[in-house]
């Protein structure tokens, strides 16, 4: 089993972004724009690493190769996407990466795209890119080819030495658990499993029990031998469940109006060990959302329209507006789950004057567009 912080720190201690690998500071797979880039630039790497995995580190300085961080990013269905966009899609894993020294919440994004030994082209228009298109690594850059498209292995030698050198042992397993135990134990109640005597599990948060279940917030859960961040949440509630076998994760999400709020589950994220030394990840999508009169959502759009205004032109809010900018972005969202779409772009117009406005409306923001992503690339 590799250790994917070493794997990281190989790829960026060793290499210059080449055909099998590429760093960036950030993806912005929300935007049209940076989701085309970002699926150029799989294309690319499959095409010219087709025998071997490739990788995109997300998170680093491009000239000083610091390693800065990301939020954790759950992919969301990313492999929906990669489907949806191209022909003969490889497989895409995004995991977020654990490193020390990051703020919470923080972590560097690996991106593995898995060789398949066939051309990948994209498989319809998206931005100033044509469907038919085919892209081939040309050193650090991702470039368009219409001749000469032939597969070609120059790369297992190195990328072989580079993932051997990343193995795990279990001194690195042994540091990481003491590693979680001391960062969480401060009312967060750390706990480990290990399943199959070789896959170590490490879980942390607070506490709630209701009706004999145990409900975690501020939940952080990692796979100790990749390295890996599972499930981080600043907010949302969790359901743990395990046997010998298996390890699940059961998120719930608040929503509501006008102060009658309720607990609804949004994705149950299963992961199966086997005794042969692998693991296996599924996720299975539980949310119906709660349905409104559309005269009350109609009226809290407008308001919602009004209030973002003022923020935009920063204008003074009285106290009950300052309460209502908190249920902002949930509402905007819940209105584009009954039927108002243009509610989504106006919560996606908003994000640059909540982030101005205040950080923790901004937080709020943030989980309200991972809902929507969610939903989306699980239809």
């Amino acid at each position: 089993m590799i250790n994917k912080r070493l794997l990281v720190k190989s790829l960026l201690a060793h290499n210059d972004e080449n055909s099998f690998y590429d760093k960036k500071r950030q993806l912005n797979i929300g935007q049209r724009e940076g989701k085309a880039k970002f699926l150029k630039h799989i294309c690319a790497l499959s095409n010219s690493n087709p025998i071997n995995n490739s990788y995109i580190v997300v998170g680093v300085e491009d000239e000083s190769n610091e390693i800065v961080g990301v939020d954790f990013f759950d992919d969301s269905k990313i492999q929906n996407l990669i489907n949806a966009y191209l022909e003969n899609p490889p497989i895409v894993l995004y995991e977020n990466i654990l490193f020390p020294h990051l703020p919470e919440g923080k972590v560097v994004g690996l991106v593995t795209i898995r060789p398949i030994q066939k051309v990948t082209s994209l498989r319809k228009n998206i931005w100033k890119y044509f469907g038919g298109s085919v892209f081939f690594r040309d050193g650090s850059t991702s470039m368009s080819k219409v001749y000469d498209i032939e597969l070609k292995d120059v790369n297992s030698e190195i990328v072989e030495t580079i993932e051997k050198h990343a193995k795990n042992n279990i001194k690195l397993t042994l540091d990481g658990v003491f590693e979680f135990m001391e960062q969480h134990r401060e009312g967060l109640n750390p706990k480990y499993k290990v399943f199959k005597e070789f896959f170590v599990v490490c879980w942390a948060g607070l506490q709630k029990k209701v009706k004999n279940k145990v409900y975690y917030s501020r939940i952080d859960i990692e796979l100790i031998n990749e390295q890996v961040k599972l499930f981080y949440s600043a907010l949302d509630e969790v359901e743990i469940e395990m046997n010998e076998d298996s390890f699940s994760i059961i998120e719930y999400v608040r929503l509501g109006l006008y102060d009658d709020y309720a607990y609804y589950p949004l994705e149950k994220v299963s992961i199966d060990f086997s005794e042969n030394g692998v693991y296996s990840l599924e996720t299975e999508l539980l949310f119906k959302a709660p349905q409104y009169d559309r005269k009350t959502l109609h009226h809290i759009y407008n308001s919602n329209n009004i209030l973002l205004e003022k923020i935009k032109n920063k204008q003074r809010l009285n106290s009950n507006e300052k309460k209502d900018v908190l249920q902002l972005p949930a509402s905007y969202m819940l209105c584009y789950l009954n039927d108002f779409d243009e509610a989504k772009t106006k919560l996606i117009e908003s994000q640059p004057y909540l982030l101005a406005y205040d950080e923790s409306v901004y937080l709020l923001y943030k989980e309200s567009m991972r809902v929507l992503r969610k939903i989306k690339y699980s239809r």
